[in-house]
């Protein structure tokens, strides 16, 4: 009987049309989040290690706000502050603690042309940010395109959807994105596969947003028997880190962490995961889509969140790991 009962949560989740609540029209305002905390094994509260990561504090958040939820990726501002996008193009800036900044709930900017859109369209997966200028792009799954906003998510300033993305299916198209530290862009592809069986990864070597870029290289990522991207961060000029995504009958959720050394980065090359560390019962899991940095006191800060796709029976978890300083050496 739970097996069945599995069957159906899990068909609702990923197979299910979107929420009632995603289609309505979003209004800015102010957000209350509420943060319970969590151990990170359910057999062993006193565990504080998973793979090579140190756990310094996990938590379930919660917001009487119907549009909190949803979290596809993140941010964390110099301040502390929490930048999350939510899978329907939904804003939410929020802290632990209540402090460090404005907290707040906003749609992101749409062009004149597609403001009566549903929001569920603008299906929101990955968001990078240059901070020397303020810029901000986001990947978006469903309408295939990648779009460039003006510092603080003030305006929409170009939009591409490239011939390459579009060949992607709508519903696994740019999962994950990273800005690498030569300003080059990686786009992860969820469910887009090359022929050699890889998740399909585009390299851009100028702005993705941009109409007059030069067309991106096709690579190849190699994730962890069974798991497909969900996000990504740069550790340093040769390092990645990827977040990885499976869903079972036995197991529910499950995501693995992997590192990723990159090679020369050109057309065919091949990315490959190294598994680090997995979440599984009676870890805590769930449906982890985002990956997020920070430094504390000189050290290395990964940020974990979950996506609770607004289901009754998901959570939105935030993770907090000690990336140790021996793990790119």
């Amino acid at each position: 009987m739970s097996r069945v009962l599995l069957i159906l949560l899990l068909a609702v989740a990923l197979l299910s049309p979107p929420a009632p609540n995603k289609g309505a029209p979003r209004v800015a305002g102010s957000l209350l989040v509420t943060a319970h905390p969590l151990a990170l094994d359910s057999d062993d509260p006193r565990r504080d290690r998973i793979g090579p990561f140190r756990f310094l504090g996990g938590w379930q958040l919660t917001s009487p706000h119907p549009d909190f939820g949803g979290i596809s990726s993140l941010l964390v501002q110099p301040d502390g502050q929490f930048l999350a996008l939510s899978d329907s193009g939904t804003l939410f800036g929020f802290s632990l603690n209540g402090r460090g900044g404005r907290q707040f709930v906003a749609p992101l900017p749409t062009t004149a042309a597609e403001k009566d859109l549903p929001s569920w369209t603008w299906d929101s997966e990955a968001q990078v940010v240059d901070p020397a200028t303020g810029h901000h792009w986001v990947s978006f799954e469903l309408i295939q395109r990648i779009c460039r906003y003006a510092p603080g998510f003030a305006r929409i300033e170009s939009c591409m959807s490239w011939p390459a993305v579009k060949r992607w299916p709508d519903t696994g198209a740019g999962e994950a994105m990273v800005r690498l530290n030569d300003g080059r862009f990686l786009l992860f592809s969820e469910y887009g596969y090359g022929k050699d069986g890889g998740n399909d990864v585009l390299l851009f070597q100028q702005d993705p947003a941009e109409p007059k870029s030069v067309p991106p290289l096709r690579l190849s990522y190699r994730p962890p028997m069974g798991y497909r991207p969900t996000d990504a961060v740069v550790l340093d000029d040769t390092h990645l880190l990827v977040l990885n995504r499976r869903v079972t009958l036995h197991e529910g959720f499950t995501a693995v962490i992997a590192l990723v050394t990159l090679p020369p980065l050109r057309a065919g090359a091949e990315l490959v995961a190294q598994d680090l560390a997995r979440f599984a019962p009676p870890v805590l899991s769930d449906n982890f889509e985002a990956l997020a940095l920070s430094t504390e006191n000189g050290r290395r800060i990964l940020w974990m969140a979950s996506d609770d796709n607004h289901e009754f029976f998901q959570r939105s978890l935030l993770l907090k790991l000690e990336i140790p300083k021996s793990l790119t050496q």
